[in-house]
């Protein structure tokens, strides 16, 4: 019998992390960034659909790809109940943080605090506050749809995988599903945020832009499968070899 009480606060950690990384990356994701001029390269500007693109990407691509990494390692330990309850738990979190943002965006802002960040070059601090929290609502349910969507098909990858190799070939299942799941993820956020939403983009834009935000998560999904391992390892030194192979084993079997 594995010892419950390290098991228990494995999973309250990972939760931690999974939903703080999950309500992060939706608030940040506000932000759109050029990816050339952060590397200090000079913009593309190449044509992908018929649209001149450089490459621009919504801050959250530097989180949500740390959120599918979390989900294959709870998906490892606490199999497809773990996942879900976390997705239901991060999409709660998520709602009620909206909510009492777009709360603290209609409050009456202190007459004084308006104008602080004038020497910072911000001439209305209500503006800003309103401009940064209070993301489209066209958005954050795309985003939601899209999380939602992503994540079951993660697990349901996840254990396909699994069940054909076993316990071997932790990179295969976990970078799989990671990939399909976040191609899923790319284009039904921005298609219900912006097809959809009011700002009515064309199929040309929509496909160039969504192509190159799961270019980019493809690229740091390849490339942080050592930190996949690395979690393994260090779980499996905290659990202790028998705990872990009969938490995964657990897991397997649903």
């Amino acid at each position: 019998m594995f010892d419950s009480t390290r098991t228990q606060r494995l999973f309250v950690v990972l939760a931690g992390f999974f939903v703080a990384n999950a309500l992060m990356a939706e608030f940040i994701g506000v932000k759109i960034f050029s990816l050339e001029g952060t590397l200090g390269v000079a913009p593309l500007g190449w044509n992908l659909f018929g649209a001149a693109r450089d490459l621009n990407l919504t801050a959250g691509v530097l989180l949500w790809p740390v959120v599918f990494i979390m989900t294959d390692i709870v998906n490892e330990y606490f199999g497809r109940r773990g996942v879900r309850l976390l997705s239901w738990v991060a999409a709660f979190t998520i709602v009620w943080a909206f909510v009492f943002a777009y709360a603290a965006i209609a409050l009456a802002p202190a007459a004084f605090w308006v104008g602080v960040g004038v020497p910072q070059g911000v001439p209305d601090m209500q503006v800003a506050f309103a401009a940064m929290f209070g993301q489209g609502l066209w958005t954050i349910g795309g985003s939601l749809v899209a999380f939602l969507i992503g994540q079951l098909i993660d697990v349901a990858i996840y254990h396909r995988i699994r069940r054909v190799t076993g316990e071997r070939k932790v990179w295969l299942r976990a970078t799989g599903s990671t990939l399909v799941s976040q191609l899923i993820d790319s284009f039904v956020v921005l298609y219900i945020a912006f097809v959809l939403g009011p700002q009515k983009w064309s199929m040309e834009l929509f496909l160039a832009v969504a192509t190159v935000n799961y270019a980019y998560k493809f690229c740091v999904a390849i490339a942080a499968t050592p930190f996949v391992y690395l979690g393994h390892a260090v779980i499996d030194r905290y659990l202790g070899p028998a705990d872990a192979a009969a938490l995964k084993s657990r897991a397997a079997a649903g």
